[in-house]
């Protein structure tokens, strides 16, 4: 085998496809032990809206929604389209997720542990790491010592620090990373943006990514699905483009009798409108009824129809 490594299916499409059954959790748990440098065990894989099939295969997101051995809540997301709210977007849905875990009449103290990892294959903030990891705590203003528990918050949350309670979130922007492995973690990063494993590599749950999801060991159905859902992909990522473009172009025309800013924002959301329109056919063309796609794409039937 090369120093390259076999072609293997990307990670998206073995969240989809592959790692949701319980005979391959040891990819999921190795990604998950690497990046939070504690041993990870699934206990199962919860059910959420991006789980579902019909609509995904086609959408330039999807996430999975995965509960630990200590019922903590990890939610995994890919994203390659960029999205200028995307940060408030993950705050929702970890908001979300927290409500939809509490039993109502339940104590505060019951509410889930989550965890957000976003895997971002498109420009995100000016930052010149891969990595970012955010997690709330409270900084005295004077002394700038950082806020504890006490003694009794110490037992009923099994932590003395605030930032074990509250969820916690990673960025990694693939893009930013370099190709060069210096760690075990790396290793992992290298497989998300090159879909390859080199020899050597030692990480957990790679040995076992490599077992299951070697290209060439797929059949010829399967191949046929996983090449088409990646020339969506780029279909998409062409459509937004264009799109995002004209868009800010006829923003710019419009801004020089509203303003500048003003008109990038009116062209900003006409390009929405229009991926939204384009999104929308295809579904149609796909043999979708038009309520339904009047209830995933968000737009009015008339709209679909002009």
């Amino acid at each position: 085998m090369s120093n390259k490594g076999r072609k293997l299916i990307s990670f998206d499409w073995a969240i989809k496809k592959i790692l949701r059954s319980k005979a391959n959790f040891e990819v999921l748990e190795g990604f998950l032990s690497e990046l939070l440098f504690e041993d990870i065990t699934i206990s199962e894989i919860l059910e959420s809206e991006s789980n579902k099939n019909a609509f995904d295969d086609k959408q330039n997101r999807l996430d999975i929604k995965v509960k630990n051995s200590k019922d903590e809540i990890v939610l995994i997301e890919i994203q390659y389209n960029r999205e200028l709210d995307y940060l408030q977007r993950i705050l929702y849905a970890t908001s979300k997720t927290l409500i939809e875990h509490i039993k109502e009449g339940e104590a505060y103290s019951k509410i889930t542990k989550v965890i957000s990892i976003n895997i971002l294959y498109f420009d995100f903030g000016t930052g010149d790491d891969y990595i970012y990891q955010g997690r709330t705590s409270f900084t005295g203003m004077h002394t700038h010592h950082v806020l504890k528990l006490n003694a009794f918050q110490t037992e009923l949350y099994k932590t003395d620090k605030i930032e074990k309670i509250y969820p916690e979130y990673y960025l990694i922007k693939v893009k930013n990373f370099n190709d060069v492995a210096k760690d075990t973690l790396d290793q992992w990063i290298f497989f998300l943006k090159n879909e390859q494993v080199k020899d050597g590599f030692q990480a957990k749950g790679l040995e076992k990514a490599k077992e299951i999801l070697d290209y060439l060991k797929c059949s010829e159905q399967e191949r046929k699905e996983y090449e088409a859902y990646k020339e969506s992909l780029h279909y998409q990522a062409s459509m937004y483009e264009t799109n995002y473009t004209a868009a800010k172009i006829e923003g710019r025309m419009e801004g020089e009798k509203i303003g500048i800013i003003k008109g990038e924002q009116i062209g900003i959301e006409k390009g929405k409108f229009l991926e939204k329109m384009e999104m929308a056919k295809s579904m149609l063309t796909e043999g979708m009824n038009m309520k339904t796609v009047s209830k995933i794409s968000g737009l009015t039937e008339a709209q679909i129809r002009f």
